[in-house]
């Protein structure tokens, strides 16, 4: 499964892309206003940092608008992933990039219903917000598994890009569920490689080695 950060901080971002495990970045209008940046400036910083997708939004309210912007994203770089709302101008949105070659997430689905028609307008990734479901008393996990059946039943090509992703816990549950990849905030990221045996294990393997007075190099 694909790992990407959803993140504008680019100082995090280029040293956790040192790991080589970051596959690709994720931004919203929320993390983009937070970074107090231009937008166009943060996008193309962060192209230049990750070789894989990186997700850029339009925040147009019409369709000619948001095409228009979307065109303008996808000119940053060749990794830009234009992010589309899951609502009939966004699914229009979708079809008209994706017929021109340029690749669209389709974000904010919470229904299978809804990941259908993204993956029937020729969307690149459908971005399922689980912990947001969770937060609603609902089933977020439910929601990946029912739509890995709904697109392999069908041979959509549409990537399933698990979204509001809380915990480690998460990650493992939507790899479980089949999910192609998961945008994570950079904290749990964090979290993927870390067990309290582990340090404990290595803590002792280490005390150990001290007591022979070898040295490798």
């Amino acid at each position: 499964m694909q790992l990407f950060l959803d993140t504008t901080d680019t100082a995090v971002l280029k040293d956790l892309a040192q790991t080589g495990l970051v596959d690709g970045v994720t931004t919203n209008p929320t993390l983009i206003a937070k970074s107090g940046r231009p937008m166009l400036e943060v996008i193309a910083e962060i192209c230049a940092l990750v070789e894989g997708p990186v997700s850029a939004e339009v925040v147009a309210p019409d369709l000619e608008s948001m095409i228009a912007e979307g065109r303008k994203l996808a000119a940053i770089a060749d990794n830009v992933v234009v992010k589309a709302p899951l609502t009939r101008e966004g699914l229009m949105l979708t079809r008209a990039l994706a017929i021109e070659g340029i690749m669209v997430n389709v974000t904010l689905c919470f229904s299978a219903a809804q990941a259908l028609m993204a993956a029937k307008a020729g969307a690149a990734f459908i971005s399922p917000f689980i912990g947001r479901l969770d937060d609603h008393g609902a089933d977020g996990m439910e929601l990946i598994h029912d739509i890995r059946t709904i697109y392999d039943n069908y041979d959509f090509s549409t990537a399933i890009l698990a979204a509001s992703v809380r915990n480690a816990a998460h990650v493992r549950a939507a790899a479980l569920a089949g999910a192609d990849c998961a945008t994570i905030p950079p904290s749990v990221f964090l979290e993927l490689y870390k067990h309290p045996l582990t340090d404990r294990g290595l803590e002792q393997f280490n005390a150990d080695w001290a007591k022979t007075g070898q040295s490798i190099l």
